[in-house]
């Protein structure tokens, strides 16, 4: 990831009156230790420190990790998906968000100061975390066993973002620039007309990608375009420029001031802009397999090259009120995202190998989502005893490909000689041009809690009360529709003679002949499926009861009672009425947590919970979408959600107050797990992802974490220290009966039984490390040099069919360095170098496979590089 200010608005303004036990060790003897663990210290400076980090952890009664501001600071960590993956068994999977211990993205679930947040994407179960900055970031929060205020989609971890507290006031510039070696300083770098101008970096350009007046508040009747109409109706252009990429940039500003309100309170106040620009480039196989008669070959042989000129913009404000026992905030984000995405593709698709050096065709699309986030948010404390919290959130979340443009042809002309690379023969019809309008808007989304607590028995020699019973609610409300069109290019009459076309510039041969009648535009749109909807409430009513018997037990139990009602309409093909699939559980979900200390140094943990997963957007949804190669996504409508049985044992060790060693045996039971699997298209042309339930997945392993200060082993070595981190699992798979139909291969070609496989998504492996240089210079302020290390092992990207092995997503290892300093009190510079090993990224088809293989030996699906990003950022503080 770059060294840019990425932007998106992040809630902030939590209370500083947070309480965390802190030890203030001039030793790390048992005795000192002891002396002081009861200390409470108010405030919030201490929660971004690794070590204040490090004792909330040892101290909490759940499995909870996180990643403080110290760390985030230190390691460069310009945003909270690459602080995430710092931490034991998480890693990021290229444009698929978050796994933890090995799980998809689908296992996860997010809150922002404990409210609920919808994805901006419907193809990912949570909003892009890349895209939250991490300047107004306190802490990252992760649970990784569940607690009954939690929400019960759990199976991986629930991220919460806790965001900044406000010490004193400050305002901070920052300015950003990176450089990738593949991507930027590129000449011939392609993207949409005016995609580079005022309008495309404000995202202004989609308003001219919009759906066409004469159809867009009407039902799809296979409405022709006048020639009047087409030249008049559709404002964006077919043309691409070509340009040389410049340098990845970002701009950000934050200000906090601190005003105070009447004798003992206080009103704080931020405001913050960002934005971005980022140039990526990737160039690889894009292939396809399928099974013809009892031979897997390849139906696709193409090779890609994509180019993204992607642009980030946020805006927030908020507002903290803070007096005594009670807290208030107020909060607005605002987050847009545009992605201009040009792809080229050479060589063949559907098997028609004779266009293997001549076959062409392009996507122009741009992906945009507005996301705006209200929150309020309140504490109040009832004297020493009682506390109630409560908070709500409002959010507006569009997404939407408007006017996604698929031009294919010909690089041979009529003689059979090769074209010059911008030249391409076109004939109109077929699928030669398409436009399509895709629309994913949220009609409503809510998310609200409320929790009454109160604290009995009588205070200890810890000055802590030994129970606490807590009551509460939380939930959400999310409602969305769904618009899917097509408009195809046509000639008029019979006519489909081919001519040559600048496929850089075709607008203006599109122009003369709409305006001479040689084609026209028409909807060909099923009326019956280009609309869908989806309703979903969640309620949840919970009950939690701490108990601490002795000063070394502490025992939490917890009931979650959730009612899920979703309601998802649609239309068959051709179907004169809508289906009314209405899917409704009442879910018990119970919790324990055990904690033991054995002493101040080792703490032993037991969990037990049971939880349940909700597909992503586009796993459910009905709803086919097309790609140009043949390649499909369908979400499947029956889809169930998942129960998870999930069990952990872990032993802990802090041999000193920043140093910790930790063991930790978990297994799960996910009866109906969710599972991306490939399948043979029903028109017999390409293939379809979709998404079915195994009956069940069993899941046993091991993490492992240290910390570690290298001056144990020398005193020249005291500036050094290392952390590691690993997770190692066993998954295995009983397949549901539809699955056993779609993995059962004809035994006309193979007659022995499917072989045993592994959960789809869940990887074997993971690791990750860093090394760090820390140091003060002469004006006692901070220097430090990491090294950071990840990878995960391999894992199945897609279940296969039809005779054909899995596909499996192989490990990729990256090795980033990263060096920060605070040059003056004012001033402030961070340096990276990120993806230095640069390996290849690629999913292969697995060489199992029940059919014989006659692929020439080509087994990839994709593949790509990245590139080697340099990036610099300059901050003043003032």
């Amino acid at each position: 990831m770059n060294f840019r200010k990425l932007s998106i608005a992040v809630l902030f303004l939590t209370t500083s009156g947070t309480v965390l036990y802190a030890q203030e060790t001039q030793s790390d003897t048992i005795k000192k230790e002891k002396r002081i663990e009861g200390v409470v210290i108010q405030g919030s400076s201490n929660r971004k420190t690794e070590t204040a980090v490090l004792v909330e952890q040892k101290k909490a009664i759940i499995q909870k990790q996180a990643v403080s501001a110290e760390e985030i600071s230190r390691k460069g960590i310009s945003n909270v998906e690459q602080g995430l993956t710092k931490v034991t068994g998480i890693t990021t999977v290229e444009g698929r968000g978050l796994f933890v211990r090995g799980l998809e993205e689908r296992y996860n679930y997010l809150l922002i100061n404990g409210l609920g947040s919808p994805s901006n994407n419907p193809f990912q179960k949570i909003i892009a975390l890349k895209q939250f900055p991490t300047d107004v970031v306190g802490k990252l929060n992760i649970y990784k066993t569940f607690n009954s205020n939690l929400y019960g989609d759990f199976a991986g971890a629930t991220f919460d973002i806790e965001t900044l507290t406000i010490d004193k006031a400050f305002s901070k510039i920052e300015f950003g620039v990176g450089v990738n070696t593949l991507s930027n300083f590129r000449k011939g770098f392609k993207v949409s007309e005016n995609a580079d101008g005022f309008k495309g970096y404000s995202g202004l350009n989609s308003d001219d990608k919009q759906l066409p007046s004469s159809i867009e508040n009407s039902r799809p009747s296979n409405y022709r375009f006048s020639a009047n109409e087409s030249l008049s109706q559709f404002k964006d252009t077919w043309n691409v420029d070509e340009v040389r990429s410049l340098p990845n940039t970002s701009i950000g500003f934050t200000t906090v001031q601190k005003i105070k309100a009447g004798e003992t309170g206080t009103l704080g106040i931020l405001f913050s802009l960002n934005q971005s620009s980022e140039y990526s480039y990737k160039e690889g196989a894009k292939n396809q397999f399928k099974d013809f008669g009892g031979v897997i070959n390849l139906n696709n042989d193409l090779q890609r090259k994509q180019y993204n000129y992607e642009l980030e913009s946020s805006a927030l404000l908020g507002f903290g009120y803070k007096n005594k026992g009670t807290a208030i905030n107020l909060n607005a984000m605002f987050l847009q995202n545009a992605n201009n995405i040009i792809e080229d593709y050479y060589g063949y698709k559907n098997n028609q190998v004779q266009n293997r050096d001549i076959g062409f065709f392009r996507t122009n699309q741009q992906d945009l989502s507005r996301f705006l986030n209200i929150q309020l948010t309140g504490s109040q404390k009832l004297g020493e005893r009682q506390q109630l919290k409560a908070g709500g959130s409002y959010v507006i979340n569009n997404y939407s490909q408007p006017d996604r443009k698929i031009l294919e042809g010909s690089r041979q002309d009529l003689n059979g000689n090769i074209l010059p690379d911008n030249q391409l023969l076109l004939a109109y019809g077929g699928n030669n041009i398409i436009r399509q309008y895709l629309d994913v808007n949220s009609r409503f989304y809510g998310s609200a809690y409320g929790e009454y607590s109160v604290f009995l028995g009588e205070k200890g020699d810890k000055k802590e009360y030994p129970m606490q019973l807590s009551v509460g609610y939380n939930g959400f409300a999310d409602l969305r529709k769904t618009s899917y069109r097509f408009l195809f290019g046509k000639p008029n009459g019979t006519a489909g003679q081919s001519f040559l076309i600048d496929k850089n510039s075709p607008q203006e041969k599109f122009n003369q002949d709409l305006a001479n009648n040689l084609f026209f535009f028409q909807e060909e749109t099923d009326p019956s499926l280009f609309f869908t909807s989806m309703y979903q409430f969640v309620n949840a009513g919970y009950i939690n009861f701490n108990y601490k018997p002795s000063e070394s037990w502490d025992i939490l139990l917890g009931g979650r009672y959730e009612n899920d009602m979703t309601l998802i309409r649609f239309s068959e093909q051709g179907a004169a009425q809508k289906t009314n699939l209405d899917k409704e559980r009442n879910l018990f979900l119970p919790s324990i947590s055990i904690k033991n200390a054995l002493n101040n140094k080792n703490n032993l943990r037991f969990s037990f919970s049971k939880t349940v997963t909700r597909p992503v957007l586009i796993e459910t949804m009905e709803i086919t979408y097309i790609n140009p190669d043949n390649e499909s996504i369908k979400g499947n409508p029956n889809i169930q959600i998942s129960d998870n049985y999930n069990l952990d044992l872990k032993w802990e060790y802090f041999p000193t107050s920043k140093e910790m060693f930790a063991v930790n045996l978990f297994a799960k039971r996910i009866n109906n797990a969710i599972e991306r699997s490939f399948v043979s298209s029903g028109d017999a042309n390409g293939v379809t992802v979709t998404y079915y339930n195994a009956k069940k997945a069993d899941l046993a392993g091991v993490e492992l974490e240290g910390i570690i200060s290298l001056g144990r082993l020398s005193e020249s070595l005291d500036k050094f220290s290392l952390g590691a981190n690993a997770t190692f699992m066993y998954t295995d798979v009983e397949r549901s009966e539809e699955q056993l139909q779609l993995e059962k291969p004809n035994p006309e070609y193979y007659k022995g039984d499917l072989h045993k496989r592994g959960l789809q998504g869940a990887s074997p492996y993971t690791i990750n490390a860093d090394l760090k240089y820390e140091m003060k210079t002469r004006n006692n302020l901070s220097r430090t040099f990491s090294l950071v290390y990840n990878v995960s092992g391999s894992k199945i990207y897609a279940v296969g069919t039809s005779g054909s092995d899995n596909y499996y997503e192989k490990p990729f290892s990256q090795l980033d360095f990263i060096y920060q300093e605070q040059i003056t009190k004012n001033w402030n510079v961070k340096a990276g170098v990120q993806n230095i090993l640069n390996n290849r990224y690629k999913i292969l088809l697995g060489d199992n496979s029940y059919y014989d293989v006659q692929t020439n030996g080509n087994d990839i699906y994709t593949d790509y590089f990245r590139g080697i990003n340099f990036n610099l950022t300059v901050g003043y503080t003032f």
